[in-house]
């Protein structure tokens, strides 16, 4: 029986403690008197007292410590900057929206409010110039804001570099204001909510907040930009507990304190976009009906074709970005260029379906038939529209166009819901209906035409909660609520990305069961299962290409955390056995060394792959259920390793010190595990890597926490000697 190994794995790689003391004495370390000599986390303190006795050192630290509580913003403090973040968002999206709307009128010379459905009834000889030139007009004005916004760097701390943080978000709410204005394939709720993102994260950087309190204060503006976007304060209500606080790891222990900071701010800003821009809701509730609960199978339907859609949309703005990206680097197309191009296309498409233009809601409108003197358009013309909608947003997303996506999903899901809804009254209603089904009277399609709508935002978007109570609060109609969630639900299963995953690595392990011999085969290389759990950790970072905005808040995003790899945080002790140690030794050192994992090796350190405690727990309950199938019972104290790897197989997901700590996070996210092994960059592509140590999630938060408060004494000292 080989021997197990309870040693550092590498004497190479070492954190030292020296530098980065343990986060919960750093506050102490801070605000208490520290004596000569004294230690604090590995960390060497020094203090030089002078002639002053340890009295009065005493009573300097507790200066200190008063002047920082005192300095500390309580929780009414930030609930009254949240109501400010409120009320500048309310006035900031008034603004902005008031903009679009000037700029429209200008370059398409105060066409009345019909939507694009005027261009329809023109000769293309006298409007094709506007239709195509002025997209490309928006796409140069573009190109040369994100060129200016691209050439401001943050990097530096102190005032200049403030100000320049604060013309980034304004830039990009300018370009968005031209992108839309011109008529260009996007929406205006994602910006709405980057702008009061930007103003919470102000609020915060001016005050100095970090942690929760900066997390409500982003929370609150997320809610702030889109009640006063769509003018629906509950909405923006949801939308800021689905997209900001339920993705944070802080989320749990600030979601009741976050809760009355968002709510007040939602609705101070749907207050001001009221007085700013009417009370009238984003889009016109056409009239509709439900005629009986046999419905509620159509209505389910109709979530399936629009998660599928939703799929469509995501998969081919992802595909256009990709395509984009190879052209400009095969042809050497500037990406100030970029934009105008896409205006041009935006254009060239809206020859033939004028509709997909962005003019406000007045589109969505003219396909709900919500007003009057409009004809609706036949069930083949939407069905086109769809198609097209999603090429353009795509290619506008692509070629570096600034808006948001919630529009165009809105606009997708009634062309959807309308489609749905007309061919459904065709097969079983009327006197030429392919079916006659007595117990069934299909509504009208206005009905499908706002349930697809939410629907199909719920798939694009990932906000099921908010699609639902934002259809509920505009339509002020219950009856909407029991189908509304069965095709919001549906839709939004069918385009989650943990569903296609889950499945892929069902096959995945399918494939493997036929194929792998009890680890004696062929081990897959650590580069392989480093790009496999990349790919893996890809679904988020797709859904924040697609919608920035659902990315507003993040813990990590921070410009000192960028900086850091996995060699600044990792561990280089661990316990490593092979795969014919036994079981029970196994266990024995796991208890020892109080780590709840265990790596596998071979004898030349190669890495194998790692068991947690969890997985020999559902080995012995495996044992349990299959033990009166097994021809050949194994004794507990004769199992090896290899037996847990063969039944629950070894994780081999591994990172290299020289990767950013926030790609192993992700990676750790991805798979749902709380440490990985670190390899040898120089591993042999035979084999699993050279295993040098690994990371866990307390390694990442010692190492952030650590250089948070370097950052801290750093700054502080900067400011005494500015005092001086």
């Amino acid at each position: 029986m080989a021997p197990a190994a309870t040693s550092p794995c590498s004497p190479r790689l070492l954190l030292a403690s020296s530098a980065y003391p343990p986060p919960p004495r750093l506050l102490h370390a801070a605000v208490r008197p520290l004596l000569p000599g004294s230690r604090r986390g590995g960390v060497r303190l020094r203090v030089r007292c002078g002639a002053a006795d340890e009295e009065a050192e005493a009573r300097r630290g507790e200066q200190l410590k008063a002047s920082v509580e005192e300095m500390a913003p309580g929780l009414d403090l930030v609930t009254l900057a949240a109501c400010l973040v409120g009320l500048l968002t309310g006035v900031s999206v008034v603004l902005f929206n008031l903009s679009v709307h000037e700029i429209r009128d200008l370059l398409w010379d105060g066409i009345p409010l019909r939507g694009a459905s005027w261009l329809r009834e023109e000769p293309t000889g006298e409007i094709w110039q506007r239709v195509i030139l002025v997209p490309v007009s928006g796409g140069i004005i573009v190109g040369g804001l994100n060129t200016l916004r691209s050439s401001i760097k943050t990097n530096s701390d102190g005032t200049v570099s403030n100000i320049k943080g604060v013309f980034r978000p304004f830039l990009k709410a300018v370009a968005a204001s031209f992108t839309l204005g011109t008529g260009n394939s996007l929406g205006p709720e994602g910006p709405s909510v980057e702008i009061g993102s930007a103003i919470a994260k102000g609020f915060g950087n001016v005050f100095g907040w970090e942690g929760g309190k900066k997390l409500s204060l982003v929370a609150a503006g997320s809610a702030a930009g889109i009640a006063s976007g769509f003018n629906a304060a509950v909405a923006g209500c949801f939308f800021a507990v689905e997209s900001v606080l339920w993705p944070s790891s802080e989320a749990s222990s600030s979601l009741s304190n976050s809760t009355p900071m968002v709510i007040l701010s939602a609705v101070i800003a749907s207050v001001v976009s009221e007085i700013g821009l009417g009370s009238d809701p984003a889009f016109t509730v056409p009239e509709y009906d439900f005629r009986s609960p046999t419905e509620l199978p159509l209505y389910l339907l109709l979530g399936v074709f629009c998660g599928l859609v939703s799929i469509t949309l995501s998969r081919c703005t992802a595909l256009t970005m990709d395509t984009v990206e190879s052209l400009q680097k095969a042809t050497g197309l500037p990406r100030a260029a970029s934009p105008a191009l896409g205006g041009l296309i935006v254009g060239l498409l809206a020859l033939m379906y004028p509709e997909v233009l962005y003019w406000g809601f007045e589109n969505v409108d003219i396909l709900l038939e919500s007003r009057p003197f409009t004809s609706g358009l036949s069930a083949s013309v939407l069905v086109q529209l769809i198609g097209v909608k999603i090429l353009a947003t795509s290619l506008c997303r692509a070629f570096g166009l600034v808006g948001g996506y919630y529009a165009p999903s809105l606009f997708i899901g009634a062309a959807t819901g309308m489609a749905y809804g007309k061919f459904m009254r065709f097969t079983f209603t009327g006197s030429e209906a392919l079916f006659h089904v007595p117990f069934l009277d299909v509504a009208s399609p206005q009905a499908y035409g706002l349930v697809g709508m939410a629907a199909t935002l719920a798939g694009v978007c990932k906000v099921p909660l908010t699609s639902v109570l934002l259809l509920f609060e505009l339509t002020q109609d219950y009856r909407i609520v029991l189908p509304l969630l069965g095709a919001v639900g549906l839709s939004s299963w069918i385009a989650s990305p943990q569903r296609f995953s889950t499945s892929s690595k069902a096959k995945l392990d399918f494939s493997e069961e036929k194929t792998r011999t009890l680890l004696e085969g062929k081990i897959v290389s650590s580069q392989t299962q480093q790009a496999t759990s990349a790919d893996s950790s890809d679904s988020t970072a797709d859904l924040c290409k697609l919608e920035s905005s659902l990315c507003v808040y993040d813990a990590r995003d921070s410009d000192m955390l960028e900086n850091l790899n996995v060699a600044e945080a990792m561990k280089t002790k661990c316990i490593s056995v092979s795969v014919k140690t036994s079981v029970v030794e196994a266990l024995n050192l796991m208890l020892a060394e109080k780590q709840p994992f265990v790596m596998i090796t071979e004898s030349n350190k190669s890495l194998v792959g790692l068991l947690t405690l969890k997985d020999f727990q559902d080995f012995c309950r495996t044992s349990k259920t299959t033990r009166m199938q097994t021809e050949v019972q194994v004794q507990l104290q004769d199992c090896l390793v290899s037996h847990v790897c063969g039944d629950v197989r070894c994780k081999m997901w591994s990172v290299t010190p020289q990767m950013p700590l926030t790609t192993a996070e992700k990676i750790m996210d991805s798979h749902g595990v709380d440490q990985v092994p670190v390899v040898s960059e120089h591993s042999d592509h035979q084999d699993g890597g050279l295993l040098i140590g690994f990371v866990d999630r307390e390694c990442i938060t010692i190492a952030r926490r650590a250089l948070a408060a370097k950052e801290f004494f750093s700054s502080t000292s900067e400011i005494r000697k500015e005092e001086r």
